[in-house]
């Protein structure tokens, strides 16, 4: 789950893994990312440019008119949600090769993204099975929504977005929403 919550002031960082869980064909993990993003909308969060990468490899291998559902979307909570992208740098890489900072059984995606957010003194927020393998790390997991509770929505227009771009969503066990996305 978490490692130290007592820090003040360290960065949130976001996966792949929770981004794309925004479309999760499980309601479970599609709300709960929801969820994160829209108590998060007005505040800051850190995604590395691979992240970035990986989101977007996946919605590549979906049909064009999927994509121009799904970008609208995207491109507007990007534009409206502080959400920095940032690439790694040499001590990102060095806490990623430390088999103390960063468990060796992890995939390498998962070591260099925990060297980035370890360096930078922050708290990676996920989703899935994968942060269980996070056991100790700066790695929160984000909570299943309350069953029975009205699902957060976002200001429009980007909730009208987001409806629109649920025409794409991803299946659960894919590469899409599992270890090392």
């Amino acid at each position: 789950m978490s490692a130290d919550d007592t820090a003040t002031a360290r960065d949130d960082f976001i996966d792949a893994a929770l981004f794309l869980g925004m479309h999760s064909a499980d309601d479970t993990v599609r709300v709960a990312a929801k969820a994160f993003f829209v108590r998060h909308l007005d505040g800051r969060v850190v995604m590395s440019l691979e992240q970035v990468g990986r989101c977007d490899d996946v919605i590549w291998g979906y049909s064009r008119e999927l994509q121009d559902l799904y970008y609208p979307f995207m491109d507007h909570l990007h534009t409206v949600m502080d959400i920095s992208r940032e690439g790694y740098d040499r001590a990102d890489v060095h806490l990623a090769l430390s088999d103390t900072d960063t468990p060796r059984q992890l995939p390498f995606i998962d070591r260099m993204l925990l060297g980035q957010v370890i360096n930078r003194k922050g708290l990676l927020h996920t989703v899935g099975p994968r942060s269980a393998a996070f056991d100790g790390l700066p790695v929160r997991t984000v909570t299943d929504w309350p069953v029975g509770q009205p699902e957060p929505t976002f200001p429009e227009p980007l909730e009208r977005l987001y409806r629109e771009s649920l025409a794409l969503r991803l299946p659960v066990g894919t590469g899409a929403l599992s270890e090392g996305a």
